[in-house]
């Protein structure tokens, strides 16, 4: 057993004892037990955490009856300790669920109680009976979103490719300083694709102030990082032979890239384009309930007027352009393939 296996074990288990140890005192016993744990996390409460992390990782080490041992050694371990090892997994899913059940308050009484069910039916018929004298201006709503969302998109696409091919394992290892330059920027696209486009859209609110042009920004910077991340990811999967015999020839970098590399890619960059587009739409409809403009935007006016009728008619134009883009999506995407 080597010593990798030893420290990833080690640390699997120190995790797992931490997380526990937070869980059974946070939750179980200051939420569901009643107890009284202060709100912020004070030094003593990190050392028991450190105290339960260390506990663990140490019983793992001397039993090997631990998951961190399961998952990594378990073909040596004996019948015994891959028991209790499975026992400790299957108990830590069982809290975990219980504690997800318990923070989540889900509570199936209120759900299907008589004066819920009562407001549902009033909600749903309102819904249900949609205020047409609003239409043209959902229309120019849902017009200004949709050209929104193709903005975000064709703004976007430049530095996405370009991205996409600095950020591509393949391309950038040969040399160390192209080598950093693509840890960088695997970073930065992991950084903004891991920041929800609804935040971006609060930060360019406050940055240029609220409207379209906020909303687009926010899509702008997430759909650059999200297809570059698709983009690197698709060239890093490609036929290494085509890229050899263009380099037999003494071909420059640039021109390997551009014989060897993008006829791969071009259709299924084509492809993940068409898609991103389509899901900026139903992005930006999100976006504009932060003020981000286009039908969200109306769509949160009357949802905050409680004028159901209204927004009834706005879920159905917003329901009726997804299917529609989502189906072209799908055609084009069929057809590039």
């Amino acid at each position: 057993m080597s010593l990798a296996l030893r420290i990833r074990a080690l640390l699997a288990d120190a995790l797992l004892g931490a997380y526990i140890g937070a869980v059974v005192y946070r939750i179980v016993w200051g939420q569901i037990l009643g107890g009284s744990p202060p709100e912020s996390v004070t030094l003593a409460e990190w050392l028991g955490y450190a105290g339960c992390a260390g506990g663990f990782a140490l019983v793992g080490q001397l039993a090997r009856c631990t998951p961190g041992a399961w998952l990594l050694w378990r073909e040596s371990m004996r019948p015994w300790q891959r028991t209790v090892a499975q026992h400790v997994v299957w108990a830590t899913v069982v809290l975990t669920i219980w504690t997800g059940w318990s923070v989540a308050r889900v509570s199936p009484v209120e759900f299907f109680s008589a004066k819920g069910l009562e407001s549902a039916a009033r909600l749903f018929g309102a819904l249900l009976r949609p205020e047409l004298s609003i239409l043209d201006a959902a229309l120019l709503a849902m017009l200004q979103t949709i050209y929104i969302a193709l903005m975000a998109t064709l703004l976007g696409l430049p530095p996405a490719l370009l991205l996409g091919f600095l950020a591509a394992r393949n391309l950038m290892r040969a040399h160390p300083v192209t080598f950093a330059l693509y840890a960088v920027l695997r970073v930065w696209i992991n950084f903004v694709r891991s920041v929800e486009p609804l935040i971006w859209a609060v930060i360019f609110s406050v940055w240029v102030g609220i409207g379209p042009f906020a909303g687009m920004l926010a899509m702008l910077l997430h759909t650059v990082a999200a297809l570059a991340k698709l983009y690197s990811e698709q060239v890093e999967s490609i036929d290494p032979g085509l890229v050899e015999a263009v380099e037999s020839t003494g071909a420059h970098p640039i021109q390997v890239v551009f014989y060897g590399v993008v006829p791969q890619v071009l259709l299924p960059f084509l492809a993940f384009t068409i898609y991103r587009w389509d899901s900026n739409v139903r992005m930006a409809t999100v976006i504009g309930l932060v003020g981000g403009g286009g039908i969200g935007t109306l769509l949160m006016q009357y949802q905050g007027l409680a004028r159901w009728q209204e927004v009834g008619m706005i879920v159905l134009l917003i329901a009726a352009v997804v299917w529609v883009m989502d189906y072209l999506s799908a055609r084009i995407r069929e057809m590039l393939s």
